[in-house]
């Protein structure tokens, strides 16, 4: 099995549906995430199809569960914009989210692909 491990510095990931922002300032949030995540997948060398795709985001505090799945959504997006298929394609993409605890004012996003068998 082939593995992917790349990190996102400094992307904060806000708390998904008790974020209080301006719906224009959430659209423009959520697309850098999509495009940062494309763009670093496209440069990488990423597994073959079908891929199991764990999302960690590395925060000092932690998220629920629900607020956890939510924070991810344009990642998601981006991860399966580089593969050229839809997010919710269970046959070819699964995905999994976590988090770890960070040190004071440390953000990121670690992106896990991991090839399996079909």
């Amino acid at each position: 099995m082939t593995r992917l491990v790349v990190t996102i510095d400094d992307m904060r990931l806000k708390g998904g549906q008790n974020a209080r922002e301006h719906y224009l300032a959430r659209a423009r949030r959520t697309k850098r995430e999509r495009q940062a995540a494309h763009w670093l997948l496209l440069d990488a060398k990423r597994p073959a199809l079908p891929v199991t795709v764990r999302l960690v985001r590395v925060a000092p505090r932690a998220l629920d569960d629900d607020n956890l799945s939510g924070v991810f959504k344009g990642i998601r997006d981006g991860v399966a914009d580089a593969y050229g298929i839809a997010d919710n394609d269970k046959a070819l993409i699964r995905f999994a989210c976590d988090q770890e605890r960070g040190p004071p004012h440390t953000y990121g996003v670690r992106i896990e692909v991991e090839s399996r068998s079909a």
